[in-house]
């Protein structure tokens, strides 16, 4: 039975983790392995790990830097970035990720999605739509290239058409919302709820515990992925890694559903 999901996402560039601010100004906040072993200790539900900028930067996955990260993941790793083809997610599968998270290339060409499914399965097969709201608050629209590309499409028509060509999942993630730490796009959450029966992340926006339970609120079951709110503590944005313990996440989790 499917449950509500607390999920990490890490940013990597250049082989270090940092966090951005409107996918712009990254701040370099540590090495992601050893954001990994704490994640770990902390029993994480799964972990999201993004390397933003090979597509823009039309580099291979570093096949290196993901081995070393599936070695040490102890929970259900998601990893994207330069992932354009079957074969680079079967690579990518058989060093131990569980799910490869496909972007620019799914979008632009969403038979891409189908290949990857008939090669490691749909549930391997994670879309991520990076978007934002069009000026004026008519719609909302996909981006690719770490949000340097307007797409043109509404991010409801892309979900659809991920779901046909057999994604089992969409993580969308609000490129407005990003790094403010004031909330997710609840709006946005329930229009892509709404545009599909896929499992559905979102991402953008967290600042606290609070703010997930909104969205699982909001949208019932679904993941709730974060960055700043788990490595970033108090106002000054001191660097801490933090995840709530497993009561805190039973609790969240059981009052939100109820509300």
């Amino acid at each position: 039975m499917l449950r509500p999901r607390i999920t990490p996402c890490l940013l990597v560039r250049n082989g270090g983790l940092v966090k951005t601010v409107g996918f712009g100004n990254g701040k370099y906040v540590g090495d992601p392995l050893n954001a990994v072993k704490i994640f770990n200790e902390k029993e994480s539900d799964e972990l999201i790990v993004l390397d933003i900028d090979a597509t823009v930067g039309s580099t291979e996955p570093n096949v290196r830097m993901i081995a070393q990260l599936a070695v040490e993941c102890r929970m259900p790793l998601c990893y994207g970035g330069g992932i354009k083809t079957a074969a680079h997610a079967k690579s990518i599968v058989g060093l131990g990720v569980e799910k490869v998270a496909i972007s620019s290339a799914a979008v632009e060409d969403p038979r891409v999605v189908s290949s990857i499914a008939a090669e490691i399965g749909s549930q391997s097969v994670v879309v991520v739509l990076d978007v934002r709201m069009q000026p004026g608050g008519a719609a909302y629209e996909v981006w690719t290239h770490n949000g340097s590309r307007n797409t043109r499409k509404p991010v409801e028509q892309v979900a659809r058409e991920a779901e046909v060509q057999g994604a089992g999942e969409i993580v969308v993630n609000s490129i407005d919302n990003d790094g403010l730490m004031q909330g997710y796009d609840l709006a946005l959450a329930t229009r892509v709820r709404g545009a599909t029966r896929l499992p559905l992340t979102v991402l953008g926006g967290a600042g606290s515990l609070a703010d997930i339970g909104s969205l699982i609120r909001a949208c019932g079951v679904v993941g709730a992925a974060a960055g700043s709110l788990f490595v970033f503590k108090g106002a000054y944005r001191a660097v801490l890694i933090n995840y709530p313990n497993q009561a805190q996440k039973e609790d969240l989790i059981r009052s939100a559903l109820k509300g």
